[in-house]
């Protein structure tokens, strides 16, 4: 049997004297050159995305969350209905950012083997920390069971059948034996970047994230729908930049994008979908700040056709509308300063807030 060559790693032991990188060097997967050396970049792209994410640094402690504490702490604040969609959203989300965080630390990154996409999956994994952050202080600040919450996706159905559907990716990749190099192999890595970037970041949020900001619409909970439009601003970007690893990957690798795989991916994100709109069943059984479970098909499918589209697929679900609009509005942080009725901070380190442009 051929043995098939396995990609450098960047813990090669050191070749002195060796020739300098060249840009035809470097590649996405499978890259035989030397992985300590950032420059010259090849994907430019991947540096300007680091970059923009470095310029847009926030930390969840400087946003003022006395207002969502006087809210939970009034027993007339909420309704009972509420109450259980926030700790449903806080639920899903304080564990989620953990499972994608795994996955780039424990499985994505090994396999990625060119500096500047690495560069900005650094900067990612200290995003999802800073997610999960957020939310342990959202939960701390309202004296909520903590223990509770954070092992909800252990204990609510409908939390827990997303991150077992996420989870089998990660322990696909981060088998210590797998490598890339096959068609095989290099197709079960671009399934899980699908997985991730496509569905889980750029699906399974957006129920929490639509059911969050309908309560800072009505002036409800603005602390904790502020910190969700910095991290939906953070999460856009990671969908941005795994849509653009992906179609890279397809780019050099077209052989990987057979028929048979399309059908799966089509299939994978039908399936995901179908999880995100059980869940937005499960966290409202009625109606609830002009919102019903319906509403949500409708908006999940209309962002399936965007994520289709955006990694060359056809539109699976013909005829959709995007049901909340205001979305597109949220997302938006330097035009609608005050949407949540309280202070923001614009946090950055340099440069102006950016958005990276997608559609919700």
């Amino acid at each position: 049997m051929t043995m098939v060559p396995t990609a450098n790693t960047g813990l090669e032991s050191l070749e002195f004297g060796a020739a300098r990188i060249r840009v035809d060097d470097k590649k996405i997967i499978n890259c035989f050159a030397d992985l300590n050396q950032l420059v010259p970049f090849k994907y430019e792209w991947a540096w300007d995305k680091y970059l923009k994410a470095c310029a847009n640094h926030w930390m969840p402690n400087e946003i003022n969350m006395s207002a969502d504490i006087a809210l939970w702490k009034d027993p007339n604040g909420l309704t009972a209905d509420e109450r259980m969609l926030i700790e449903r959203s806080l639920g899903f989300f304080s564990t989620a950012d953990s499972l994608v965080a795994n996955n780039l630390v424990l499985a994505l990154y090994r396999h990625i083997t060119n500096p500047e996409c690495r560069q900005y999956l650094l900067r990612q994994a200290f995003e999802e920390a800073l997610h999960t952050h957020a939310y342990q202080h959202i939960i701390e600040s309202l004296s909520m069971d903590q223990s509770r919450l954070f092992n909800m996706y252990r204990e609510v159905p409908a939390v827990a059948k997303k991150a077992a559907w996420a989870l089998t990716y990660t322990q696909s990749l981060s088998d210590p034996a797998f490598n890339t190099g096959t068609p095989e192999a290099d197709q079960r890595l671009l399934r899980d970047l699908i997985a991730f970037y496509v569905i889980f970041e750029g699906i399974f949020f957006y129920v929490g994230f639509v059911q969050i900001f309908s309560l800072g619409r009505r002036n409800k909970m603005i602390g904790a729908a502020e910190q969700l439009q910095y991290i939906l601003r953070d999460e856009s970007m990671h969908l941005n930049f795994g849509i653009d690893v992906i179609n890279q990957i397809k780019i050099e690798n077209p052989h990987l994008w057979t028929q048979s795989f399309q059908k799966e991916v089509i299939q994978m994100v039908k399936e995901g979908v179908e999880l995100e709109y059980q869940y937005a069943v499960d966290t409202m059984p009625r109606g609830i700040l002009g919102l019903n479970a319906a509403m949500f098909q409708e908006y999940l499918q209309f962002i399936a056709n965007r994520r289709f589209s955006q990694i060359g697929i056809a539109e699976q679900y013909p005829g959709v509308s995007n049901p909340f609009p205001w979305m597109s509005e949220i997302m938006d942080l330097k035009k609608e300063k005050n949407f949540f009725e309280t202070r923001v901070t614009e946090y950055q380190t340099g440069g102006t807030l950016v958005w990276e442009e997608e559609e919700t």
